[in-house]
């Protein structure tokens, strides 16, 4: 790989953890209109409460489709997603890639907080337009969650 190819692949991986992050802040701020514009049109999202299983709990194949999950943020008081470790595999405009995250959803219930903490993988599919990298696909999978 030559000195240019690395520069590109290095501009490529922080656009693609800029779009990672970029994806909580969105949650974050309840800017499901925000969210969304981060996937292709045809995009595939995939939700797994289980992930031993093979059959998901949620699949939207449409950005536009998307809203509802984004804005159903919004039952929370307050949430905070806070994003770990990320690999890329680039294949040209393609890229896979495998993000963690801690999401962490505040309620208050009668007078007092609950939290509610899930510890998420993304299995991600990237797309090189002309507008930057989007979201191809993205699988959802709750490994647990912990209600305090």
């Amino acid at each position: 790989m030559n000195i240019e190819q690395r520069v590109q692949e290095a501009e490529d991986r922080l656009a693609i953890r800029k779009l990672v992050d970029d994806y909580a802040y969105c949650a974050d701020t309840r800017n499901a209109q925000g969210q969304m514009a981060l996937f292709t049109e045809n995009t595939n999202f995939e939700v797994y409460y289980d992930p031993k299983s093979d059959t998901p709990s949620q699949v939207v194949s449409r950005r536009a489709d998307l809203f509802p999950i984004f804005d159903n943020l919004n039952i929370y008081n307050a949430t905070m997603h806070f994003n770990g470790q990320h690999s890329v595999t680039f294949n040209g405009d393609k890229a896979t890639g495998i993000a963690y995250c801690m999401a962490h959803h505040l309620t208050i219930e009668e007078g007092r907080q609950k939290l509610m903490v899930a510890a998420i993988r993304y299995y991600d599919t990237f797309v090189k337009e002309s507008s930057g990298w989007l979201f191809a696909e993205r699988k959802l999978m709750v490994d647990w969650i912990e209600n305090r």
